[in-house]
């Protein structure tokens, strides 16, 4: 999988998990990413937006709650 087209706004008022969480969800809102698209692991997201790897786990681990995103044991995190 490829970089995520993700910036996140370090001046904000939200947390960073939050706004990568909700992101994520606009990208799958406007056709970006698509049923069955595989998303970077939380390390390799980390990396490219230069945060922690917890503010990536706490997106992932919320869209996985909300139903946007599943997550396959050994394969990844998908759409």
């Amino acid at each position: 999988m490829a970089t995520l087209p993700v910036a996140l706004d370090r001046s904000a008022a939200g947390a960073l998990g939050v706004q990568l969480s909700g992101r994520i969800r606009d990208l799958v809102v406007d056709g970006t990413l698509a049923r069955g698209d595989r998303l970077p692991s939380s390390r390799a997201l980390a990396a490219d937006l230069d945060v922690s790897r917890s503010v990536t786990e706490q997106a992932y681990e919320q869209l996985l709650a909300e139903g946007w995103l599943e997550a396959r044991r050994g394969s990844g995190t998908f759409v």
